[in-house]
């Protein structure tokens, strides 16, 4: 239960980072969250929305988990180590930030999973 928990909560996470790449790159509050200014969030709008289609499809694959029993706990393990790898990525290569907003999360999710709570 407490693992369904999380595992939505970051299903959610992702579809609002998706949204904020995908549709709100350019708004003040994407680009205070992302720390842009205006000229290169308008430079990187069509990058910011290919990285927020995959957020997306993290969210989804989630979400399938949550909804399958049976092949359930395999989508939410492969999704959920999607998430803290790219997470890994993400803070060695952007911002340290994205280690404790994605990977933190995914493995308390995984550590849940695997408890059985």
């Amino acid at each position: 239960m407490i693992a369904n928990i999380l595992i939505a909560l970051i299903a959610i996470l992702h579809v609002y980072i998706a949204v904020l790449e995908m549709a709100l790159w350019e708004t003040p509050a994407a680009r205070r969250a992302f720390g842009l200014s205006p000229d290169f969030a308008r430079q990187t709008r069509a990058l910011a929305a290919n990285q927020g289609l995959y957020n997306g499809f993290l969210a989804a694959g989630l979400v399938v988990g949550l909804l399958h029993q049976t092949a359930g706990l395999d989508f939410k393990l492969f999704f959920l180590i999607c998430i803290a790898v790219a997470g890994v990525f993400g803070a060695a290569t952007a911002s340290r930030k994205i280690l404790f907003i994605q990977t933190l999360p995914a493995i308390l999710a995984l550590g849940a999973l695997w408890a059985g709570v």
